[in-house]
C-alpha cells in the first residue's frame, strides 16, 4: 500500500520537484496550491502538469487559510504532511506584512490543527534562513537562540517553528523545520535572483545590482533540498527538530552575476542601486547536524546547478517562440 502525503504549496517551485520525487518512488500525493497571483499561473500549471497523469496524485486548489474548505475537502489518513505554500519573499513582505502573517502563520497553525484532529504523526514545514536576521556568527547553525529576524516574511517563518514546537509538545506531531537557504534550479521562481538575472541577460536588458557586489548567499540546488525533504519525512529519532538544509559555501552577488555571464556568453549591464531594506549582507549554513540526522550532503556545485538552471529557461524560451 502507498504512503500518503499532504504537501501544501505543491504547484511551486520545490514543491513540484518534491512530487516529482514522491510520485517516482510510490507514494500517494495530495497536492494542495492556491495559485497565489504572486506570479503567473501559467507557470505553475506546466509544473503541475506532468503529475497529472498520475492516479496517485490529486491537486486541489485550495487556500491554507480557509480551514473549513480543508476540513471538509481533505480526508485524512496521511502519514505526512510537508508545509510548503507561503506568501514568499522579503522585499514584498515589508510592503504587505498583514497578509504574510495571515497566510503564513494562521495558515500554518490550520494546518497543524489538521494534523491533531487526524492524528498525523509527521510534520514537515518549510522554514527559511531569513530566520537568522543579522547573524555574525557564522556559518550559522541551529544552536543560536537569540534569532533577530529583520523582515515580516523572517518573522512569519519563525512563528511557524515556535507552533510547530507547541503542537509537537502538546499533541504528539513529530515536527520537523528545515531552514531552507536559497533554493535555485529549474522552475526557480522568476522574482528570485539567478531566474531574474538569467532572463534580464538574454534579453540584453539591465540587471538591478543592489549594493556593491559584495553581499553573499548560501546558494543551494533543488535537488538536494529534495532529498533533504523526503530524509526529513522519514526521520524518526526526536519529536522536534530544526534543522539547516543548505549547501555549507557562500557565493558573493559579483560572483553570481560572472557564473551566468559564463554560461549565457552574455556581458551583463548592471544597474546599480542602493541595498533593499529586509536584505541581510551574508547567509551562510553550517549543515553538520542536517549530516547527522539525516544524512544530508549536498552535492551540486554552484557553477553546474547555473548551467542546469540556464538550459532550463532556454528550453523554456524555445519552446514558447517555436
Amino acid at each position: 500500500m502507498s504512503q500518503n502525503a499532504l504537501v501544501t504549496g505543491a504547484a511551486g517551485f520545490i514543491g513540484s520537484h518534491l512530487v516529482d520525487d514522491l510520485l517516482k518512488t510510490g507514494w500517494a500525493v495530495t497536492a494542495l496550491d492556491n495559485f497565489d497571483a504572486f506570479y503567473d499561473r501559467s507557470l505553475k500549471e506546466t509544473n503541475a502538469a506532468p503529475h497529472r497523469a498520475s492516479d496517485r496524485y490529486r491537486l486541489l486548489e485550495i487556500d491554507i487559510c480557509d480551514l473549513d474548505r480543508m476540513r471538509a475537502e481533505l480526508a485524512g489518513g496521511y502519514d505526512v504532511i510537508v508545509h510548503m505554500a507561503a506568501k514568499a519573499g522579503v522585499r514584498p513582505s515589508i510592503a504587505d506584512p498583514i497578509g504574510y502573517q495571515e497566510v503564513n502563520v494562521r495558515g500554518t497553525q490550520n494546518l497543524l490543527e489538521l494534523a491533531r484532529e487526524w492524528q498525523t504523526p509527521q510534520f514537515v514545514f518549510a522554514s527559511s534562513s531569513s530566520v537568522y536576521g543579522v547573524n555574525p556568527r557564522v556559518p550559522w547553525r541551529e544552536e543560536d537562540a537569540v534569532l533577530l529576524p529583520i523582515s515580516p516574511y523572517a518573522s512569519t517563518k519563525v512563528s511557524g517553528e515556535l507552533l510547530g514546537h507547541v503542537y509537537s509538545h502538546l499533541y504528539g506531531i513529530r515536527f520537523l523545520a528545515l531552514r531552507f537557504f536559497t533554493v535555485y534550479g529549474p522552475r526557480q521562481r522568476p522574482d528570485l535572483a539567478i531566474h531574474k538575472f538569467t532572463r534580464l541577460m538574454l534579453e540584453g536588458r539591465p540587471l538591478p545590482f543592489y549594493g556593491d557586489g559584495s553581499t553573499r548567499r548560501d546558494y543551494t540546488f533543488v535537488a538536494d533540498i529534495v532529498k533533504g525533504v523526503r530524509a526529513a519525512m522519514e526521520y524518526n529519532a526526536s519529536p522536534y527538530e530544526v534543522i539547516n538544509l543548505g549547501n555549507n559555501r557562500t557565493v558573493s552577488l559579483a560572483e553570481l552575476v560572472e557564473t551566468i555571464e559564463q554560461n549565457l556568453r552574455v556581458k551583463a549591464v548592471l544597474d546599480r542601486q542602493p541595498e533593499q531594506p529586509g536584505d541581510v549582507p551574508r547567509t551562510w549554513a553550517d549543515v553538520s547536524k542536517a549530516g547527522r540526522l539525516l544524512g544530508y550532503a549536498p552535492r551540486t556545485r554552484f557553477s553546474d546547478g547555473v548551467a542546469a538552471f540556464t538550459k532550463w529557461l532556454r528550453g523554456r524560451a524555445f519552446a514558447r517562440s517555436a
